[in-house]
């Protein structure tokens, strides 16, 4: 395995380049995805909010790095990653399965100790107290192709490629199985401001399955559908960043 300091390299993007940074902006990708869906978003928000979108291992500039099958040793490697940038108020995204590695790391901070996010936002992902079934994680590859096509998103090329689907499906079936075996722990809830997000043509994660959210916060909580599907529209991520830019722009 790389160590420390080419992992922190490979695992962290800095998207656009702020005079002055006051808060962070920690972006988790869904499962299978990578960092760069969250590129053009230093165009949406405001110039002293820094993006930092993570890259899990598996895939893209990580392809070499075996992916986690785990949500735990998954969060003690961003501990490790992120740790230079926890010590500065930041927030944390987290699209479909992002949704909960961020809420992981999260807990994961209150454990040590440590400081928590300012604001959590969640995205596409069935709160975890409904326990659903994760789908294609433990199928052969035809049924996670299937699960694929439904969710929508999915370039038709990949489908069309089995040179890009043998790259693409290990990190996904990996992604997959993380959140699947994760359960949802007994825990207290967090402290902090939750903002969920659902498309509002998603099946996998509706506002309905969204709305348990709010049992992992004491603070507060809202729930907005956007338009779109699971990976959202266009008009569907410019409200998410608006919203996004409104809560971390009030008070420190």
């Amino acid at each position: 395995m790389a160590d420390l300091a080419v992992r922190r390299q490979r695992a962290l993007r800095h998207y656009g380049t702020p005079a002055t940074t006051r808060v962070r902006l920690l972006c988790f990708h869904y499962a299978g995805g990578n960092a760069a869906m969250f590129r053009d978003w230093p165009d949406r928000l405001p110039a002293d909010v820094a993006t930092v979108a993570v890259q899990l291992p598996g895939r893209d500039t990580r392809l070499d790095e075996p992916p986690h099958v785990r949500m735990g040793p998954l969060v003690e490697e961003l501990l490790d990653v992120l740790d230079p940038l926890l010590d500065e108020p930041f927030a944390c995204y987290g699209h479909s399965m992002g949704a909960r590695v961020a809420l992981a790391l999260a807990h994961a901070l209150r454990a040590r100790a440590r400081p928590g996010p300012r604001a959590l936002f969640v995205a596409s992902s069935a709160a975890p107290a409904l326990r659903s079934e994760v789908r294609g994680w433990d199928e052969p590859d035809e049924g996670l192709i299937a699960y694929l096509r439904d969710l929508g998103g999915t370039p038709p090329i990949v489908f069309e490629r089995p040179d890009l689907l043998e790259l693409f499906l290990p990190a996904l079936r990996a992604d997959l199985t993380a959140v699947a075996t994760s359960g949802a722990p007994a825990r207290p809830p967090l402290d902090v401001p939750l903002r969920a997000f659902a498309g509002a043509d998603d099946g996998e994660a509706s506002g309905e399955r969204m709305a348990a959210w709010r049992e992992e916060t004491t603070g507060s909580f809202e729930l907005e559908v956007v338009p779109g599907g699971h990976f959202f529209d266009q008009a569907g991520v410019a409200r998410v960043l608006d919203v996004i830019a409104a809560t971390l722009a009030g008070p420190r």
